[in-house]
């Protein structure tokens, strides 16, 4: 039986104490399945970026669970020694923008996770290849990072991502600099990568143009998450 990639149960986060705390999440639910793109909208101020980095296991909530394909990694507490090890092998991110390292080419741009998880180096821009080819940018594998369009920047991070076959990638605004076409482009990138690596992805969005492309949806307000049936639009 399939588990999922993602599980939370009732979590929670409270910044701060007494009168002047603030409960950025108020016992949030979600089940994202592997070979899933979710969309994850809401206003600002409303427990995106909160959800977001505690998922990346960058913020530490306050109570409440989350499971990682099938594994408890927090409950009440992380249950994972090495976060800084999680964090690599285990969650891809993507951001609004590349942030690729400028002095790296392509392909070791990509290459450098495997290769800090301990992948010889020729099996690292091997695996590197794969994934720059995958998404169309593999003529580009040599090139600079200065010679890339924002388009093909935002490809490489997504090879990036899925470097060391993490279960999960948590998408940041990733189509916020770019136009429809593009924008539409990394969409359908997304969802084809999902369904090839069996990676589940949230997609955290404002975008207007991409949100009709998601088959389920989470909505974020004041803390607490609602879920709704997506258009599931082709692109």
């Amino acid at each position: 039986m399939t588990l999922p990639a993602i599980q939370i149960e009732n979590l929670t986060k409270r910044y701060g104490e007494g009168e002047t705390a603030v409960d950025a999440l108020k016992g949030v639910d979600m089940t994202i399945w592997p070979g899933e793109v979710v969309g994850l909208v809401g206003p600002s101020g409303s427990g995106k970026s909160t959800l977001l980095k505690c998922l990346g296991a960058v913020t530490e909530p306050t109570s409440g669970r989350m499971i990682l394909g099938g594994q408890v990694i927090y409950d009440a507490a992380w249950k994972i020694d090495d976060l800084r090890v999680l964090r690599r092998d285990r969650i891809g991110f993507v951001f609004q923008a590349p942030y690729l390292i400028p002095f790296l080419d392509v392909t070791d741009n990509v290459a450098l996770l495997p290769m800090l998880a301990g992948m010889p180096d020729a099996g690292a821009r091997s695996r590197a290849l794969e994934l720059l080819n995958a998404l169309d940018v593999g003529h580009r594998a040599r090139a600079a990072v200065s010679q890339l369009s924002g388009g093909e920047q935002q490809r490489v991070s997504i090879a990036r991502a899925l470097a060391n076959h993490p279960p999960v990638i948590l998408a940041d605004e990733p189509t916020a600099p770019l136009d429809s076409e593009r924008a539409l482009a990394v969409v359908r990138m997304l969802n084809q990568m999902a369904q090839q690596y069996e990676t589940a992805i949230i997609v955290v969005t404002h975008d207007e143009k991409i949100i009709p492309t998601f088959r389920r949806i989470y909505h974020i307000r004041d803390g607490r998450t609602y879920e709704e049936a997506g258009e599931g639009r082709e692109v």
